[in-house]
């Protein structure tokens, strides 16, 4: 996972040092993983608009050639040629996300090889040094042994500062929320173990309802009413950020939110500039589209 993690754990760890919060570390990546992919989001938004405009137009060529795909096909590739409407851009713009997520993950859940950028063997160093001082990952949690890791380090930073190069002090606390605890892991702690605990069972919560309201603007904004597969997917989506908000440690909620209300604002922010433009070129393109008859003619 090196070759992906890399670029991502460096910008990660370089918020960390500007602002010396986790949390507003993982947000400000959302912020600037968002403002990279702008220019591309928005070349996608006004395919997309421009595509959702089309579909009178592409109705009409359905009923045209109803019963014979072959024309259609070559009707449909013709109307978007001529638009300059890419309709997949959509689709592969919108897998970004998702590689960007799994180096996230990765750099969250194995700081010491990832995020540190520090060795198998700088690492066996550390945990056996660790052990001397009293560190034993809990049982059962291997996939997260080097969360508790970096945690212990930080609780003793005294008898690990100046010993080992590239080693950061990594503080998971975020008002008052461990970060690098899973929400699910508290639920026995609930409703007495006062806001560390209900501010990490809320992060879930927070950001499906966030990504909730984006998919439902979107599609809003998009003119066209969710039904079908596009209606389950608008449920779906969220319904699976909450399960994993729970599962997998809260900084991935706290990156969930940020960059879902970026994307929220985003999306209106694009739609409305993309409307007024698009508005302007259909006036324009009428208004030749009228001027020519008369132009025709004068020539005549």
């Amino acid at each position: 996972m090196s070759w992906i993690t890399a670029p991502f754990a460096w910008l990660l760890k370089a918020l960390y040092e500007l602002t010396g919060s986790y949390g507003w570390a993982v947000i400000l990546f959302g912020v600037v993983v968002n403002l990279i992919l702008l220019p591309f989001m928005a070349k996608s938004k006004k395919s997309m608009m421009r595509s959702t405009r089309l579909q009178p137009r592409i109705q009409e060529l359905q009923k045209r050639h109803e019963g014979n795909p072959q024309k259609l096909n070559a009707e449909m590739q013709k109307l978007y040629s001529e638009e300059g409407v890419n309709p997949m851009s959509g689709c592969l713009w919108s897998m970004i996300p998702f590689p960007i997520l799994i180096a996230l993950y990765y750099i969250i859940r194995v700081p010491l090889r990832y995020f540190m950028s520090l060795s198998e063997s700088v690492i066996a160093e550390i945990t056996t040094l660790a052990g001397t001082l009293g560190f034993t990952a809990a049982e059962g949690s291997q996939a997260y042994e080097q969360i508790y890791l970096a945690k212990f380090i930080h609780e003793h930073w005294a008898d690990f500062a100046g010993k080992f190069d590239g080693l950061i002090d990594l503080n998971y606390n975020f008002l008052h929320i461990d970060l690098a605890a899973q929400p699910s892991s508290l639920f026995s702690q609930f409703p007495g173990g006062g806001w560390p605990v209900w501010g990490a069972i809320l992060l879930p919560i927070i950001s499906a309802g966030i990504q909730f309201a984006m998919s439902f603007i979107t599609k809003r904004t998009n003119g066209s009413a969710p039904n079908g597969s596009t209606k389950t997917m608008m449920y779906m989506m969220p319904l699976m950020t909450l399960w994993m908000g729970y599962i997998l440690p809260s900084a991935l909620c706290i990156y969930w939110i940020a960059n879902s209300a970026f994307s929220l604002i985003q999306e209106v922010t694009l739609n409305k500039y993309f409307n007024k433009i698009l508005d302007r070129e259909e006036t324009e393109l009428s208004l030749i589209h009228i001027s020519e008859p008369t132009r025709q003619a004068e020539i005549s």
